[in-house]
């Protein structure tokens, strides 16, 4: 029997396990980078596991997210990181290098690796050939600390692609958007989705990246395309060839499922608020008026669609009643976009250029005004997550988005009256790595920390009876930003989990911080939830604060990968509801009480409601090494435990 792209990659990284679904498997990691939202925790869980040096072949750590430097506090971060990583061994990507997905797509992603990265995002990777998976910050600082990536084999799915995109009209943000509409934020939950198909050639490595990067929204573990010709062309133009290998499935793999996907019938689609997966055909809704447009983030922010967005603004002006902000991915992109003179066209046209780094993206300036429709090229559009409560975000591809600046209103590129020109990928990228500080061999350098870094908390082994109040009862879909939200008034805490965690549901119950700490003092709280509890980010602060603040168990009818696993590494036991009406029967304030035993044996326990005096069974799906974790408080001494051991 043949073997898929997937097989084949993890087959060579195997330390233990059947590759087979549904089984534990442990994997042996090529590189692993952190973003300074969720690498500042990281790199203080992996001092606190007591190693002097990284024990991967590379890891890197980025700052990107948090760059308006409002006070102290993020000029911090920054000094901290860069201190920890010239101590422990890692590549420094200084502020103002680029959006991590995009500048290790250009300067380290290979084909046939595997790579770990403290966001949800890291599949962009996968664009590239490479398995590429986001996790919480403490399972990057494990594999950092030398021990295998351990995870339950997802399904296999095929994308078969066929045909070829209507470009310029058409683009690589299109297709992810139409497989949103077709499988929704949940659909790719438990699975890899592996791209082939004639259609794969149509595609160059960067729009491969786009496809991968937003597969994060579609709930999958990870997206991979195959190493082909193209791969080889980009690897080429960044200097790297040497660093090239073909890979594709043989004819005969075997897939869980198969999707057909034909490239000519995708027209130019559009997510409407507040969710990514609400798309409709950009023709169904233009002539929507629109205040502010954002194009780049690490979803489209390549050469390529940069040029693009340059050649549809030259010798025109942005809307009098428009906002148009464009951050280029990487100093790469913004190098090279500078030096043709695209950035001054962009310039002349009224957009006002953004750093590259995720800016409005995470909320990190840039937000909308009250009400006001923002049309972005980036990948989410959540609630509030712009920072604007009310604000209507719509997501679509960066033509799109460059035309609407223009004419003030949601535009059909079929219908433009602006002639689009179809830009192809440069043959040499202009490499200039003076931003990334290798790593240094001296161990006794200082880690400077400043005054708003705390230590990270650790939690109680599991206690046998957990009784505690429900604090809140949430419904589908709530998301990371619903948990722990982004912005510039609450990531600056990042290494800070007490202040932090003041910000803990902040923006569906303001009195939740209050509420929880003093139920703390009585034994603790549990939160509620629905379906896909904890989809989007892969910000581990989102169970750590929780945590922090006595939240004992998280009770939901499902729950995204990253934030289940963020829930477990840090001690907070997650349950299913065993028959899902139950969810009906619980309130705000009730007590519930739960006998923790069943852990070791069938992990089915009873939840008995002392407020209703009534019952309801619930279970846990952990795998071994997650009933360990539980048990004894979460990963971090269980990863201390055995690499000092």
């Amino acid at each position: 029997m043949g073997k898929n792209i997937v097989e084949k990659i993890m087959e060579a990284h195997l330390v233990s396990g059947d590759l087979k679904e549904g089984s534990l498997v442990s994997l042996r990691v090529d590189q692993v980078y952190t973003q300074d939202a969720t690498g500042t925790m990281a790199w203080l869980e992996f001092e606190a596991i007591g190693l002097d040096r990284v024990r991967v072949p590379l890891a890197v750590s980025y700052v990107d997210h948090n760059m308006l430097q409002s006070n102290f506090m993020n000029a911090d971060d920054h000094l901290f990181l860069r201190t920890a990583a010239a101590r422990f061994g890692a590549y420094f990507s200084r502020p103002g290098n680029g959006i991590c997905h995009q500048v290790h797509l250009e300067r380290f992603a290979a084909p046939g690796l595997i790579a770990l990265g403290t966001d949800s995002h890291t599949p962009t990777g996968g664009g590239m050939g490479m398995i590429a998976i986001g996790v919480g910050g403490l399972e990057a600082a494990s594999v950092m600390a030398g021990m295998p990536f351990e995870f339950t084999m997802p399904k296999i799915v095929r994308i078969n692609l066929f045909g070829k995109l209507r470009r310029p009209y058409v683009t690589a943000m299109d297709v992810i958007l139409t497989l949103l509409k077709m499988l929704s934020v949940k659909g790719g939950v438990g699975k890899i989705f592996e791209y082939g198909g004639t259609g794969v050639k149509d595609l160059s490595v960067t729009e491969r990246a786009t496809i991968t990067n937003m597969g994060a929204e579609l709930g999958a573990t990870t997206s991979i395309f195959p190493s082909d010709e193209n791969t080889l062309r980009f690897l080429k133009a960044q200097g790297r060839r040497h660093q090239w290998i073909p890979l594709e499935a043989d004819e005969d793999a075997e897939y869980s499922e198969i999707i057909e996907l034909d490239l000519s019938e995708i027209e130019p689609m559009i997510a409407q608020p507040h969710s990514p997966d609400n798309v409709v055909p950009v023709r169904n809704i233009k002539g929507t008026k629109v205040h502010q447009v954002c194009i780049g983030s690490c979803t489209n922010s390549s050469y390529k669609m940069m040029k693009t967005v340059a050649s549809i603004l030259k010798g025109r002006t942005v809307h009098e009643d428009v906002t148009l902000f464009i951050n280029p991915g990487s100093k790469q992109v913004y190098e090279m976009l500078a030096h043709n003179g695209d950035i001054e066209t962009m310039i002349r046209a009224g957009a006002r250029i953004l750093e590259s780094a995720c800016g409005p993206c995470i909320g990190m300036g840039g937000a909308p005004g009250s009400g006001q429709v923002s049309v972005r090229s980036y990948n989410r559009n959540f609630k509030g997550r712009s920072g604007t409560k009310d604000a209507l975000v719509y997501l679509a591809s960066p033509v799109v988005c460059a035309l609407t600046a223009i004419k003030g209103e949601i535009v059909d590129p079929f219908e433009a009256e602006i002639p689009l020109e179809e830009v192809n990928e440069p043959e040499v990228f202009s490499v200039n790595d003076n931003m990334l500080i290798t790593p240094k061999k001296d161990r006794n350098i200082k880690i400077i920390k400043g005054p708003n870094i705390k230590e990270v908390p650790v939690k109680e082994p599991l206690e046998e009876t957990i009784q505690a109040e429900v604090l809140l009862k949430l419904g589908d879909n709530i998301t990371t930003d619903d948990i722990l939200p982004a912005g510039s008034q609450v990531l600056p805490y990042r290494s800070n989990i007490p202040e932090i965690s003041k910000f803990t549901f902040k923006n569906i119950d303001e009195s939740f911080y209050s509420r929880a700490m003093e139920a703390k003092t009585k034994g603790g709280g549990i939160i509620v939830g629905g379906e896909n509890y904890g989809q989007g980010s892969s910000r581990e602060h989102a169970a750590i604060a929780p945590m922090y603040l006595g939240i004992k168990a998280v009770i939901a009818k499902s729950f995204a990968r990253i934030h289940r696993a963020n829930l477990i590494n840090f001690g907070i036991l997650p349950l299913l509801f065993s028959n899902p009406e139950d969810y009906e029967s619980i309130e705000k304030g009730d007590i519930l009480k739960i006998e923790t035993q069943a852990i070791k044996n069938d992990q089915r326990y009873t939840v008995v409601n002392l407020t209703k005096n009534k019952s309801f069974d619930v279970y846990s799906n952990l795998n071994a090494k997650e009933k360990e974790l539980i048990l004894i408080g979460g990963l971090l001494p269980y990863v201390r435990n055995k690499v000092l051991s």
